[in-house]
């Protein structure tokens, strides 16, 4: 399938699954189970309010969410606390297989969730919603619901730049624009066609999901689209339009260290296949230039780059998905 035909072919908008009767009819028929899950750190300020909208709409007026679970990277706010009260299963991802250890981070708790989740579909939103709306989650569920042929459904928005009290219309999704559209143009010119390839919102079959390994860091995003799109092709995959986003912006700081694990992650795969060689090994330390007062000077952050295997190699996970 070339790439204009997929835009035209499995693009689609969040109003086209917003029968959520039919929703919930489809799932009975094909007899499959959906789960959401929210990875959180210190987001006290939305995460209730996610949750309440969702399970009014999603669980208790239609029952399309078996579950609505949060695992939490250790917040020190009162995160965990407002999840709980407002009903959904609350994790510690530190408590989740052990012996793997722990490292904070999004891929990790996505890679986990994945673990304590008991869905056929598993949905994944970020947590810093700031006009959350049910379509958020049906909207990404409904095209795997409605086309059996769908593995995996990413969602993409137009995306408010918020800086203090000030809103620019676009602006947003800086990293996506500088970096990954032209990585993927470069080197996987097939998933060019995604408008939101690091969306925080998507969608996919558990064996899919299962299947693939997981970047514990920022890089899971661009990751799991490169290795979903290797296992199940272009004709697999959707995208769908969510109409706009509000959440809160990273500092450039921040945006700096994003983008040396997404490129870390490309890097690897790359070399993975062959198709670019390096003379040394891809560094997981990053040099930030740092200033105080007239000094200039480099320091050295180590980022914790590894990736979590597929989940089916899981020895502990087989054995609870046989129970």
């Amino acid at each position: 399938m070339k790439v204009d035909e997929w835009i035209k072919i499995n693009t689609y908008h969040h109003s086209s699954f917003s029968n959520i009767s039919r929703l919930v009819e489809l799932k009975k028929k094909k007899n499959l189970t959906i789960s959401l899950a929210l990875p959180t750190f210190n987001e006290e300020e939305t995460i209730a309010e996610e949750i309440n909208v969702i399970k009014e709409m999603l669980q208790t007026e239609y029952p399309l969410l078996d579950e609505i679970a949060v695992m939490d990277s250790g917040s020190t706010d009162r995160t965990r606390q407002l999840a709980r009260e407002a009903g959904a299963k609350v994790y510690l991802a530190d408590d989740c297989l052990p012996e793997f250890g722990s490292i904070r981070g999004k891929g990790e708790n996505l890679w986990k969730s994945l673990y304590v989740l008991e869905g056929d579909i598993i949905v994944w939103i970020d947590a810093d919603i700031k006009n959350i709306h049910p379509k958020f989650v049906y909207g990404t569920v409904g095209p795997l619901l409605e086309y059996d042929h769908l593995k995996y459904v990413k969602a993409f928005y137009e995306r408010p730049l918020v800086l203090g009290k000030k809103t620019r219309p676009l602006g947003g999704g800086r990293v996506t624009e500088i970096l990954v559209r032209p990585l993927l143009a470069n080197f996987y010119p097939e998933l060019s066609g995604f408008i939101g390839p690091l969306s925080g919102e998507y969608a996919g079959r558990r064996e899919i999901l299962e299947a693939v390994p997981f970047r514990v860091g920022y890089g899971v995003e661009v990751g799991l689209l490169i290795d979903i799109y290797e296992k199940c092709g272009l004709k697999g995959l959707a995208q769908v339009d969510l109409d706009k986003r509000v959440h809160k912006h990273q500092r450039l700081a921040a945006l700096g260290r994003m983008s040396f694990a997404i490129l870390h992650t490309f890097f690897t795969r790359l070399k993975e296949k062959d198709l670019v060689t390096f003379k040394e090994e891809i560094s997981d330390e990053f040099e930030l230039v740092k200033r105080r007062g007239e000094d200039i000077f480099l320091k050295k952050e180590r980022f914790p780059l590894i990736e979590r295997p597929p989940m089916i190699t899981v020895e502990q996970y087989r054995r609870k998905r046989a129970n």
